[in-house]
């Protein structure tokens, strides 16, 4: 019988049971499903297909960078990013992983980027009894006085099974005898305690031990058991045990009391005399370690004290079993159960978690753009619990909530510019509703990238240059600059002449410009007398995608340098030469006019007139007139002898 227990469960374990609790709360990209699976499966078992039941596209899992954000370095659960099938990566012991809780459900994020998406997935631990129940002690020992009446109750150690629910302890049974039977007090929490009662008066003298067989039963299909040996030992004499004034005895504690608070007093009386009803207070047999290093009892006065700390976040509750004993010989005991419930108060700042971040925000993005997604937990219950997250700076973010409670998400709320600020330092402050609130922050760096939104400008609109004739060619005339507030390859920038076919192109053909320095460049000398100004256009463009140039419009001036020599237009020989006869009549008055001489120069002003020539070597007997090309008689001496004028 119980092999085929065994061979059955064996193949349940192996048989996963798929909840598609699937309930796609869609608000953006937030969805929640739920799964359940049965403890002890081997690894690599299939708990579900997240990628279909969320309606995934398989494709794009792996671009996406789907993963399941777990807390653990070794992680229950892992995620396939070729298909999107959840599976067991462990093996799972429900009671290692959720203790003796009734319900054992492990939370999940799966996470895609890009656009950012979080579902949240549940998976329940379905329980399998795997376990036995237990006794601490393989055989106990009791001692109970003849003059007990029937009705006493001897508390007995309870059977420990770590599997819950169903499969956890259900019962007990004592083994046949006209004594005693066993009644079992259940306490919540899957604890059944048993109770020895005694059904019939005892007689020392007749019968002095009786042993006893306490099975303790779970409640599987096949039913696992454990047992103990109890050894009673018949007492006589002092036959009145202690009794307790109230049945009941609870008491309300602030959690975060001071150590050496009175809690409450426990108090009981015997109906014995002497030393048989002196009562001594004590905790009993089961109570819990834990326990005695939070709380004392008064052996004398009966009263509980606080011990240690007190967190209401650790237990709501405490339920302490006190013992009361006589003094006798053989001392009667009664046990009492206190109910001590923990009163919470604020004592736990909320904690911020930061579950995806985005550090880097395009400066184009839209308003509304999830840059985090942020998760506030407060282990104080009540409004003491209750938190409120806002964003501490005047920054262009805000926070949204989500539907899941205590999550947001931390959006653009308007315009970002890179050029105005490059980095934001955003600080999320959680406070919660008590009183007083407590807060605390967390501070979030988000650096904006740039886009090539900006379009070079150049520092003069036109640029107008004065370049000297005769330059040397392939040197360097003149220079324009243009600057990009963008950065990177947005703000690099490269320079070129705008030839476009028209007339102003085709005369600025023999200029050139260095891409990136704006250097222009003459490929030959200019001529004043050939061309004396041009103007032409620059563009200067950008290296983004898509670039972006401006333009700018250069007027250049060719200034005149003295480098043509003048030439005699008159008066001229037959072979071509400056050179003239004139005849001059004889006694002809100072001032007499001999010629005119003519000259042009292709220079302009003073390079192209000589306003003063007094130092030409003419005779004495004339003059040239400034500025007139006259050859005038200065004396009437000689004039025969000086006749070529």
């Amino acid at each position: 019988m119980e092999q085929r227990g065994r061979d059955a469960w064996r193949q349940r374990r192996w048989c996963v049971v798929l909840v598609a609790v699937l309930n796609l709360l869609r608000s953006g990209a937030l969805a929640q499903i739920r799964y359940s699976v049965y403890e002890e499966v081997n690894e690599g078992t299939v708990v579900g297909n997240i990628a279909k039941d969320l309606g995934l596209d398989r494709s794009t899992l792996n671009s996406r960078g789907y993963r399941i954000v777990a807390g653990s370095n070794d992680p229950l659960f892992q995620v396939n990013t070729n298909d999107g099938i959840l599976y067991v990566s462990r093996k799972i012991d429900r009671e290692e992983v959720c203790e003796r809780n009734i319900n054992c459900v492990i939370n999940l994020k799966s996470v895609l980027e890009n656009p950012l998406e979080i579902h949240y997935v549940s998976v329940e631990i379905l329980d399998v009894n795997d376990h036995s129940p237990s006794f601490p002690e393989k055989e106990k020992h009791l001692e109970i006085f003849e003059s007990a009446l029937p009705g006493a109750r001897l508390q007995l150690q309870a059977a420990r099974d770590p599997d819950g629910g169903q499969f956890s302890v259900q019962g007990y049974k004592l083994s046949h005898n006209e004594h005693f039977r066993v009644e079992v007090k259940d306490r919540g929490e899957d604890r059944k305690v048993p109770f020895l009662v005694l059904q019939k008066q005892l007689d020392r003298e007749t019968l002095a031990k009786h042993r006893l067989v306490l099975t303790a039963l779970d409640g599987g299909k096949s039913a696992k058991s454990g047992t103990v040996e109890i050894n009673v030992d018949v007492l006589d004499v002092n036959d009145n045990s202690p009794v307790f004034e109230k049945e009941v005895y609870s008491a309300t504690l602030i959690e975060n009391t001071s150590i050496g608070s009175i809690v409450i007093q426990v108090n009981a009386t015997d109906l014995d005399l002497d030393a048989n009803a002196e009562i001594v207070y004590s905790f009993g047999n089961e109570v819990d370690v834990k326990l005695t290093e939070l709380f004392s009892v008064d052996s004398l006065t009966g009263e509980i004290r606080v011990e240690g700390l007190i967190d209401f976040e650790n237990s709501k509750s405490y339920e302490i079993d006190i013992r009361a004993s006589d003094k006798g010989p053989v001392p009667l005991t009664a046990d009492k159960s206190v109910i001590i419930t923990v009163v919470d108060v604020n004592d736990n700042a909320p904690e911020i978690e930061v579950t995806s971040f985005s550090s880097t925000v395009p400066e184009d993005t839209r308003i509304g753009t999830t840059v985090a997604l942020i998760s506030v937990s407060d282990m104080d219950s009540g409004v003491n619990g209750k938190v409120i997250c806002t964003v501490k700076e005047d920054a262009p973010f805000t926070l949204s909530p989500s539907l899941q409670d205590n999550m947001y998400a931390l959006v653009t709320k308007s315009k970002l510019d890179r050029e105005q600020m490059s980095q934001y330092h955003v600080t999320v402050v959680a406070r919660d509703a008590g009183v007083p609130p407590l807060s605390s922050e967390k501070t979030i760096s988000v650096v904006v990238s740039d886009v090539n939104d900006n379009y070079p400008e150049f520092s003069l609109s036109p640029y107008t240059f004065y370049i000297n004739e005769n330059n040397i060619a392939g040197g360097s005339v003149f220079s324009v600059k243009a600057s990009d507030v963008d950065e990177g390859d947005n703000a690099r920038i490269s320079y070129q002449i705008l030839r476009d076919g028209s007339e102003r192109s085709k005369i600025a053909s023999f200029l050139n410009i260095n891409s990136e320095s704006g250097d222009v460049l003459a490929l030959k000398s200019l001529d004043f007398e050939t061309l004396k100004t041009f103007n032409l256009k620059v563009v200067a463009t950008d290296s983004g995608s898509p670039s972006l140039s401006r333009n700018v419009t250069i007027n250049v001036f060719v200034l005149d340098q003295n480098d043509n020599t003048p030439v005699i237009l008159y008066p001229v020989n037959a072979n071509g030469s400056a050179e003239g006869v004139e005849e001059v009549p004889r006694n002809v008055h100072a001032g007499h006019l001999v010629t005119k001489v003519r000259a042009y120069d292709a220079d302009i002003g003073y390079n192209g007139c000589a306003p003063n020539q007094e130092n030409l070597p003419l005779p004495s007997i004339y003059k040239k007139q400034t500025m007139t090309g006259l050859c005038v008689t200065a004396s009437s001496t000689d004039l025969e002898r000086n006749a070529t004028c």
